[in-house]
């Protein structure tokens, strides 16, 4: 079943279970131009000069992993992958190609900010073999935007969108933030309705969160105000009935798609499908084991140079342990999981019952959904509580 299928409903259960069997890849670029208040991703800023060093670590490690078949995704995302240049980022594209190969209609994304966009770098990006770009919205007020530490405005945004449409980009995401402090429910209004006017193939909507060790959170702990968690829950009600108004159909609880635009490379980690990974701090998942990469980039290119494959750690998933993480990742899809030992032991779990009972979850027709998206943390807790006794 192909995602690009206008017929199909990105919700599809079809949809969401056949991305397991698909084979993708994540590439991490961590340049930026500054690091925003809130980001604790493994990002740099000021190390513009490593660029071609890592570029170079990147094709080399690529060239590191086991044969495999060809990919039917790529993601390359950090970090700002926008700002990596057009040569570099075609490099790490041929290298995933000779690697591994792509598969007819392979989508490629690339995450880019709105501010490095123009028809040069879109043009180029297209002929590398890029078929989505994901951009970095997050807001289509200019207070937000700064209070956020963002470097654009919204018209940025809208022109950067009309770039990619003019210059052919099949598949366009923007990435929107609720939650800021001082922002207000009608400006949240006019952010989510900018981004309909757009008419983009895909939105993605993201709570503002305080991660432990960013500037936002030492800000907090100062006394400066934080993210109000029931005005979030309104604002995410408020986004899904005014993006649902407008034909896109949520997927997952954070992103909603036309037919034909859901994000493949990530319907295959939440389907527990399979994924290479590469460059500083990229997770992915081969053969039943889980790994990542160290973090620091001076480590990672370190390793890379020396010849050395550059992993932080790595675990097997397996057993009943693979089952939960089917159910954990599984269960954000709005298509939910198909019955299983997990399924079995969570609805014979007294706190499973409780959360069918109130119709948080259902059991319909072999799968379990949530149907209270904003829940699906408390879900995700009675599942990791879940034990093969319960079944």
């Amino acid at each position: 079943m192909s995602i690009s299928d206008l017929t199909v409903r990105p919700d599809s259960p079809q949809l969401a279970d056949s991305a397991a069997d698909a084979a993708t890849a994540y590439v991490h670029v961590p340049f930026c131009a500054r690091v925003c208040p809130y980001c604790d991703f493994a990002v740099v800023a000021g190390r513009d000069d490593l660029m071609d060093r890592y570029a170079d670590a990147v094709v080399t490690e690529i060239g590191m992993a086991p044969p495999w078949r060809r990919l039917d995704a790529l993601y390359v995302g950090g970090g700002t992958p926008s700002r990596f240049g057009s040569g570099r980022l075609a490099r790490v594209v041929d290298a995933v190609r000779g690697r591994f190969g792509l598969a007819d209609g392979a989508e490629v994304t690339l995450e880019a900010n709105p501010e490095d966009w123009t028809p040069q770098l879109a043009t180029a990006l297209l002929a590398a073999g890029f078929t989505r770009v994901s951009f970095g919205a997050q807001s289509f007020s200019d207070a937000v935007l700064l209070s956020l530490g963002r470097r654009h405005l919204a018209p940025d945004v809208v022109a950067a969108v009309a770039v990619a449409r003019r210059e052919g980009f099949p598949s366009i995401n923007v990435d929107l933030i609720f939650g800021t402090p001082g922002e207000t429910i009608d400006s949240w209004r006019a952010t989510v309705e900018a981004a309909v006017e757009l008419d983009v193939d895909h939105v993605s909507c993201y709570a503002l969160t305080v991660e432990k060790g960013t500037p936002l959170s030492r800000a907090v702990a100062q006394g400066a105000p934080a993210p109000d968690p029931d005005l979030q829950a309104d604002q995410y009600e408020l986004a899904a009935e005014l993006l649902a108004a407008a034909g896109y159909v949520r997927y997952e609880v954070s992103n909603w798609a036309r037919p034909g635009h859901p994000c493949l490379y990530n319907l295959v980690v939440w389907a527990q499908g399979e994924y290479e990974a590469f460059g500083n701090g990229a997770h992915g998942f081969r053969r039943g084991r889980r790994f990542r990469n160290v973090r620091r980039v001076d480590a990672y290119l370190q390793k890379v140079e020396t010849g050395e494959l550059p992993r932080a750690g790595e675990e097997v998933v397996s057993g009943w342990g693979a089952e939960l993480d089917r159910l954990f990742v599984g269960l954000r899809r709005a298509a939910g999981v198909a019955d299983g030992p997990g399924v079995e032991a969570f609805l014979g779990s007294e706190d499973g019952r409780r959360l069918l009972d109130l119709g948080i979850v259902e059991h319909i027709g072999g799968r379990l959904r949530v149907v209270r998206p904003l829940l699906t943390d408390a879900v995700e807790r009675v599942v990791l509580s879940s034990t093969p006794e319960t079944r």
